[in-house]
């Protein structure tokens, strides 16, 4: 049985946040939303469970970060650097913030940051294991 991922987000404005990731490719289980909750599928293996500030603090006192800090980097592989640009397209034009850090240019790997709608930051990145260069598989 493969092991699966659920990352959990707190968001400010659930519909919001359900349309940024539709951006990004994920697909809603109607199974796991109601009005407090949407559980944003990426695979099999890979779900997003969006909390709402009120549910989220159900599940824990610490305080929800502010938006503008970075708590975790999400990243997140892509087929290639035209899906990376993609991405970060997409998520400007939800709602998102792209480029949050400057975009990186290795030549085998190729990755730009974003901020969804809440400030919670993925980098979505591509790389041709075969064009590793030897010194570098060795850092």
């Amino acid at each position: 049985m493969s092991r699966m991922i659920f990352v959990n987000l707190p968001v400010a404005d659930l519909a919001k946040s359900m349309a940024f990731y539709e951006s990004q490719g994920f697909t809603n289980n109607p199974h796991f939303t109601d009005e407090t909750a949407a559980c944003m599928v990426l695979s099999e293996t890979i779900h997003v469970m969006l909390l709402t500030h009120a549910k989220w603090r159900t599940f824990t006192d610490r305080p929800i970060p502010p938006a503008d800090t970075s708590e975790v980097m999400l990243a997140l592989s892509c087929e290639s650097r035209e899906a990376v640009d993609a991405m970060c397209e997409a998520a400007s034009a939800n709602g998102g913030t792209a480029d949050i850090n400057p975009p990186q240019d290795h030549g085998f790997m190729y990755g730009r940051a974003l901020a969804d709608p809440d400030g919670h930051v993925w980098e979505a990145f591509w790389m041709d294991p075969t064009a590793i260069p030897s010194d570098a598989a060795a850092n």
